[in-house]
């Protein structure tokens, strides 16, 4: 097993992407942001991203250094554009503008559209979590149809993740975050690389048998050449059956539709949309009773008896 410093595969990861046209300080946050998720065992939403992002890059799909466009402004509520920026860059202002709204009310919704791959979500969610408040996050990923519908092989919804992060006084904050499929399309990725294998059920083909293989999202391919699900006959699964299923929707109606950034369908350029609400739960707790009842009942789950002798149950956040 090869082993790499972090800190020397972000640097190269900064390097490329300022070679491709960023600014450095653009560079080096898209590395960091990129290097975080494998670190935290996100391998989907990590380096295996750079190749894809550079290519985006080189064809106009995603642009520069951007700045959101504020749309709409109100004291707790704001619409913005990313223009089609990296979501490491445009995702971030988003938030801000979130935080900085909850702070002044106690309770903000920032919507964003038009904005490149914003990565691990849990990112944005722990960005809230560090200033103090619960977040809710409904993403989509126009375009990018990939997930077919419980019932159905046909594919219809993008991997629409959901993410929730809840603050912690004296501990890592809750985040809740995944993909409303059964993998992300970057674990597909990772696996049609020789990386972590498939569940045997993630994929499901034209006549409704389910697989793990990759090439049934992918097609043909060759081992170190490019990947693109826009080739293969089959679909990801949603998650939980009809559970997930559900839930795919409402992120693709409320980070889609509702964000402005529209419902994934298919002839649409890539951009995920996420619509984030923001709350300050020192406005709804001044007795400041959350915090300990949140580390109370943190506690109360993970005391629960492992199925596996030896084991330990977790919590949202905890690798």
């Amino acid at each position: 097993m090869v082993t790499l410093q972090a800190s020397v595969l972000q640097e190269f990861i900064s390097e490329i992407f300022v070679k491709s046209g960023c600014s450095a300080e653009e560079g080096r946050r898209i590395a960091k942001y990129l290097v975080a998720a494998n670190l935290t065992g996100h391998d989907s939403h990590g380096v295996v991203r750079v190749p894809r992002y550079v290519q985006m890059k080189s064809e106009g799909r995603v642009v520069a250094d951007q700045k959101i466009a504020v749309l709409i402004d109100t004291p707790a509520l704001a619409v913005v554009d990313g223009c089609y920026g990296f979501g490491q860059t445009v995702a971030p202002q988003a938030v801000e503008l979130g935080i900085e709204k909850c702070r002044q009310h106690g309770l903000a919704a920032v919507a964003l559209r038009n904005a490149g791959h914003v990565g691990r979500v849990g990112d944005w969610a722990a960005m809230a979590a560090e200033a103090g408040l619960v977040s809710i996050h409904f993403v989509n990923a126009a375009g990018s149809v990939l997930v077919a519908p419980f019932g159905g092989v046909d594919r219809r919804f993008s991997t629409a993740p959901f993410c929730v992060g809840i603050p912690r006084s004296d501990a890592e904050p809750v985040i809740l975050d995944f993909a409303t499929s059964v993998v992300a399309e970057g674990k597909v990725l990772v696996a049609s690389r020789g990386g972590k294998k498939l569940p045997s059920d993630a994929l499901v083909g034209p006549d409704g048998s389910v697989s793990g293989d990759p090439h049934l999202l992918y097609g043909d391919y060759e081992p170190g050449g490019p990947r693109d699900y826009g080739t293969g006959e089959g679909a990801i699964r949603a998650f939980g059956e009809h559970k997930g299923s559900g839930l795919a929707l409402i992120c693709e109606l409320l980070g889609g539709a509702l964000s402005g950034n529209g419902a994934t369908r298919e002839g649409r350029p890539f951009a995920n949309g996420m619509l984030s609400f923001y709350v300050d739960p020192k406005r709804m707790d001044p007795e400041a009773a959350f915090s300990a009842e949140v580390a109370r009942y943190v506690a109360a789950v993970k005391s629960s008896r492992p199925v596996q002798r030896g084991g330990e149950v977790l919590s949202p956040g905890e690798p």
